[in-house]
């Protein structure tokens, strides 16, 4: 049974979300201010967290940026707040989507649902099959998240990490901007599909021996991108 966090001081809101996610089979624990939802968020071994922005404590802003530093879980905002800034400085703070207020609890549980099966497609499903993807001299661990080039581990950022993944998952197959856009941030994220380019780019500089003339990941002019296999 996958489980989720509600970071909510508003006990009628968190009840509902409670509710209706626990008669969907979801295992479901609620935390009342922001200090104790990012002890519970850390330690916790959730699948998905809800989170208020308005919170005594801590608020949700500063919650969701340091779960983001231990995590890369779902973490769905839930905000009265209809400001695009307000949305789009939460999304740069790591969080995958937002939820406004008043909201239809079904359409909240399958949002839910939607981004529980998009972060195990990304790190489960297949990749359980199959825990080390390698070609050449790329390795990359799904259990453990760590990507090696040449025997050397190189860091990369969580949304680097997944769309590396997601291209070796598929290699030789070509993927538009838009196709990894939606597959990597998701249907309703906020930004341009460009940032799939700066992505690949900083992919690039730390795989390739020549990112000017990639091995591995490839542009297919006029089509998109690929992981070329052996």
């Amino acid at each position: 049974m996958q489980k989720i966090l509600i970071i909510e001081d508003d006990r009628d809101i968190a009840t509902i979300e409670r509710d209706y996610l626990e008669l969907n089979d979801y295992q479901v624990e609620i935390a009342a201010d922001g200090l104790a939802g990012l002890e519970r968020g850390l330690h916790g071994d959730f699948d998905l967290i809800l989170l208020d922005l308005m919170l005594p404590g801590m608020d949700g802003y500063s919650v969701c940026r340091r779960l983001r530093e231990e995590t890369d879980i779902p973490i769905l905002m839930v905000t009265a707040r209809r400001e695009d800034i307000d949305k789009i400085r939460g999304l740069g703070l790591g969080a995958d989507d937002y939820i406004e207020k008043p909201f239809s609890p079904s359409v909240l549980v399958a949002r839910v649902r939607a981004y529980l099966a998009r972060y195990q497609r990304l790190t489960g499903g297949q990749q359980r099959a199959k825990p080390e993807l390698q070609v050449g001299g790329v390795r990359l661990n799904t259990e453990t998240r760590r990507v090696f080039v040449d025997g050397r581990e190189v860091e990369l950022k969580n949304r680097e990490y997944e769309l590396l993944c997601f291209l070796m998952l598929h290699l030789d197959m070509v993927f538009s901007r838009e196709e990894l856009y939606e597959r990597i941030w998701g249907l309703e994220a906020m930004g341009d599909n460009a940032t799939v380019a700066v992505h690949i780019n900083r992919i690039r500089e730390k795989i390739e021996q020549d990112p000017g003339h990639p091995r591995y990941i490839q542009t297919v002019w006029g089509a998109g991108y690929r992981f070329r296999g052996q």
